[in-house]
């Protein structure tokens, strides 16, 4: 009988144990369940609140984050604490050369969380005006984001489809502009009708310089490329004795302002096209860019304290920026020394665009004074 009540008892025993046992198991297992789920959540909540602060020894690990930390982050950089990304300039105050070597190296970070746009405005020419250089300076405006190579879409690549040209361009934030540039936009007849098509709202830069000049310099490029061409004077003229003009010559057709003006006069509204001065853009790059930033809704932060003057070159550079030890200057297809014309030449072709020019003057509101 004291066997049986032993073995009784060694029984419940072992099964008080083994439940204590289940229970203590299950007990650890919810809470390392709870713990853990508070901590992901708590570890969400800080993340989805409190974005870290976007620093160039950090640019990389922006790059893991969230789509939301990454716009704040880009903000942060540009405007220091601005809640108006147009605010940078007052939160900064005038950038040195190219602004701080962290905004860009962030900004260049940020862009990956944009989105890839259709252009809000085009340097629609003109060749040889001047085109390169406002999209270089242009481009170190925080507030924009430019193509550096020249699509052609709208002359040559139309039939791509606008897809195939939004994803061209540069990813941008919603605070910042796309642009592209392309200078046989302005001379193209189907140009203003597609571009247009795409926006009515496009705002239009248009670089013009005396046409005389622009098409000495056209013709100078060519003949780099093409030795074996015929001469200015052969080209310019169906006969120079009676002062009879080539207009076919694109060179010559090109300076044309006037007629290609008309044509865009029917698509776009004259306060949608900003027409920028090539020699005041060499004599005065600040202020020909303090006028650019103006049209498209810019803060000026591009200032002269951007600029120098390149003497060899012939025209003005950008200064360097911290992150390099040499100053920033536009190719050596830029300021190329002209052909030699003879000032005859010169008069007759002065005389020949006279008309178109004053037209040009009186359309635009703006007297450029080539004559």
């Amino acid at each position: 009988m004291a066997q049986r009540l032993l073995t009784s008892a060694n029984r419940v025993s072992a099964r008080f144990a083994f439940i204590f046992t289940l229970s203590l198991s299950c007990a650890y297992l919810c809470y390392n369940i709870i713990f853990y789920r508070g901590a992901v959540m708590t570890k969400q909540t800080y993340d989805g609140k409190r974005c870290p602060p976007s620093k160039n020894a950090g640019g990389k690990k922006l790059l893991g984050k969230l789509d939301n930390c990454a716009s704040l982050n880009v903000r942060s950089a540009f405007q220091r604490g601005s809640s108006d990304p147009r605010d940078q300039s007052k939160a900064q105050g005038p950038p040195g050369a190219h602004g701080t070597d962290a905004n860009f190296k962030n900004m260049s970070a940020a862009q990956k969380y944009g989105n890839k746009k259709l252009p809000n405005a085009l340097i629609v020419g003109v060749k040889k005006g001047g085109t390169r250089a406002v999209l270089e300076f242009i481009r170190i405006h925080p507030d924009v984001r430019a193509l550096g190579t020249e699509p052609h879409f709208f002359d040559r690549n139309y039939d791509r489809g606008l897809d195939w040209y939004r994803g061209l361009m540069p990813r941008t934030l919603d605070s910042q502009i796309t642009l592209e540039k392309t200078p046989s936009y302005f001379v193209t007849r189907e140009a203003p009708h597609r571009i247009s098509s795409m926006s009515h709202d496009t705002k239009l830069i248009v670089v013009v310089r005396n046409p005389v000049t622009r098409a000495i310099s056209d013709y100078t490029q060519t003949l780099s490329k093409k030795p074996d061409i015929p001469t200015f004077e052969e080209l310019a003229f169906k006969n120079q004795s009676l002062g009879l003009v080539d207009t076919s010559w694109n060179a010559i057709r090109i300076g044309m302002y006037i007629l290609h003006l008309e044509n865009w006069l029917q698509y776009f509204r004259l306060s949608q096209m900003h027409f920028v001065s090539g020699e005041r853009l060499i004599t005065d790059p600040a202020g020909e860019m303090g006028r650019v930033q103006d049209f498209l809704g810019l803060k000026r932060i591009i200032t002269d304290k951007h600029f120098y003057f390149n003497r060899t070159k012939g025209f003005p550079c950008l200064k360097k920026p911290e992150s390099s030890s040499q100053p920033r200057c536009l190719g050596k297809s830029k300021g190329r020394t002209h052909v030699q014309i003879e000032q005859e030449v010169i008069e007759q072709l002065q005389e020949f665009y006279r008309p178109f020019n004053i037209k040009f003057y009186e359309t635009v509101g703006q007297d450029f004074k080539w004559d």
